[in-house]
């Protein structure tokens, strides 16, 4: 199976079956030659039950006849621009289940839920390519004759003309002018732009009024705390769910975005606790946990090979190459296992979770001043984690009888305990208006101290496990000890920071107790 993806710039017009077609060879600059075709295709539309494709302006179809027979997936439109993915039918056309890879970029909507055909759309096209002196295409014109048929309870069947345009893919930097050249010619043949986005919403027609409507986030009173605390959430999930399709892509820096969304979203779950819940609250929690290490095993791979990049002028070349292959080879594994699990089950009951979260959630009786008095209260529960963690850390740096691990790993926990109280600081100030601006840049400029003093204990410590293996295979391993000692340095050096970015923090919090 062949999967292949490609940018659509085109535009649609509404003709009635007795307009003359344009004469766009004479409207377009540069055209010499065109040849004509005629098509008859059909395509059958597939969604899930409650339309989760459409109402998000996302097609899939099955088509046959034409010159791309196969299936198709067009995503949402960017301006005059719209990506589609094609694939082509493998051994069995008649087969009404596509190929898995093409659903990768629309998996986090529809999940397992399944597919089934929702309209049928028949075509009869009149195709025009028009070419350059070279005998590429610049653009081609379609003429449809289109039947259609919704599949949707009471669905009808509707007939209609319409034409298209689209830019080739060689004239792509020259597609405004193309499309206003063609547009104004066939405007002035009698046709209009088209109010319909695409074939299968005007097969739907009404009929899309009888399917069920997906989870939809619950309306509270606008302006209440616990409406901003469910609107926040839901940004949350919205974020994690828009880098789905980009974790599978393994687009740059998607799976830290991903992964710092997750993390956030349990963060604010954590400090909603008690404003917003449901019976799979505290479960719920534990999965985003979860997903979260999972996308922290390949950012981690990520981030320590990025480093041991940058680190090459230390080392002998052999030693270099040898170190990136073997985080390259770390970070495919764990990007790989990462995608695995976005197609595993208990993904997508995290996902179903999180939208019965959103949908029926279950709100803190009282007003206004009830929701305020528990957001503090989490608020001050994540500035005394903090303080403790800070306490514990500060006491046993300098007792050098204790393991180095140890000591490190309290560092870490001021960390992680600095980056709730970040988020916490945010979401009590989205949903009260308090304003936590400074304690929350504080928190983050500790945060990235302390994230900088992690980045290279982790990369220490992956020397040290690639110096054992090198041993094991009898090279040399004085390189090795020349990147473990430059990171130990490093990771101590990070820490410079430390004692006034907690101070920044501590003041902070103080200034902002006293006005609330």
């Amino acid at each position: 199976m062949n999967t292949d993806a490609h940018t659509e710039i085109e535009a649609k017009f509404a003709a009635t079956p007795e307009t003359e077609p344009p004469e766009l060879a004479g409207a377009i600059e540069g055209v010499v030659s065109e040849s004509s075709d005629i098509h008859f295709l059909s395509a059958v539309y597939f969604d899930t039950e409650d339309l989760r494709l459409t109402r998000n302006k996302i097609t899939l179809r099955r088509r046959t006849g034409g010159k791309d027979a196969g299936w198709h997936l067009k995503l949402p439109k960017q301006g005059a621009h719209r990506m589609e993915l094609q694939a082509d039918f493998g051994p069995d056309a008649a087969t009404d289940v596509p190929p898995p890879d093409l659903l990768g970029p629309v998996r986090s909507l529809i999940r397992d839920l399944p597919l089934a055909p929702i309209a049928q759309v028949d075509n009869e096209r009149h195709e025009t390519v028009l070419h350059d002196a070279d005998g590429t295409a610049i653009a081609e014109f379609c003429d449809d004759h289109v039947t259609a048929w919704s599949l949707l309870p009471y669905g009808e069947r509707t007939s209609w003309r319409e034409w298209e345009v689209e830019v080739g893919s060689a004239y792509t930097d020259d597609a405004q002018r193309i499309l206003e050249a063609a547009t104004s010619a066939i405007v002035d043949k009698g046709a209009v732009v088209a109010d319909s986005p695409s074939k299968l919403a005007t097969a739907l027609g009404d009929s899309i009024a009888n399917a069920p409507t997906p989870p939809t986030v619950k309306k509270l009173k606008k302006g209440s705390p616990a409406a901003a605390v469910l609107q926040a959430l839901a940004a949350n999930r919205d974020r994690l769910v828009a880098m789905d399709p980009a974790v599978r892509r393994d687009d740059w820096d998607s799976v830290h975005q991903m992964r710092v969304a997750t993390r956030e979203l349990r963060s604010h779950m954590r400090t909603f606790d008690g404003i917003i819940t449901n019976e799979n609250y505290t479960h719920l929690g534990g999965e985003l946990k979860h997903l979260a290490g999972v996308l922290g095993v390949a950012r981690d791979a990520e981030v320590v090979g990025e480093r041991l990049a940058a680190l090459a002028p230390l080392v002998d070349a052999p030693t270099h190459t040898r170190i990136t292959g073997s985080m390259a080879d770390a970070y495919r594994t764990a990007h790989s296992d990462a995608v695995a699990f976005l197609d595993s089950p208990r993904y997508f009951a995290l996902l179903a979770d999180l939208d019965n979260l959103l949908a029926s959630p279950t709100v803190t009786s009282g007003k206004g001043g009830a929701a305020r008095k528990i957001l503090l209260q989490h608020l001050g529960s994540a500035y005394e984690l903090l303080l403790n963690r800070h306490t514990k850390a500060i006491a046993e740096w300098s007792d050098t009888d204790l393991p180095l691990e140890q000591r490190e790993r309290n560092i870490h926990d001021v960390r992680k305990a600095v980056k709730r109280l970040r988020y916490s600081a945010e979401a009590a100030g989205q949903a009260t208006g308090l304003n936590t601006k400074k304690l929350y840049l504080a928190c983050k400029n500790l945060q990235t101290v302390l994230g900088d003093f992690q980045d290279h204990v982790t990369t220490r410590d992956v020397v040290l496990r690639l110096a054992k293996d090198a041993r094991a295979h009898g090279e040399d391993t004085f390189s090795y000890g020349v990147l473990y000692q430059h990171e130990q340095r490093a990771s101590e050096d990070a820490l410079m920071g430390y004692e006034d970015g907690f101070a920044a923090v501590r003041t902070a919090y103080k200034k902002l107790m006293k006005k609330k």
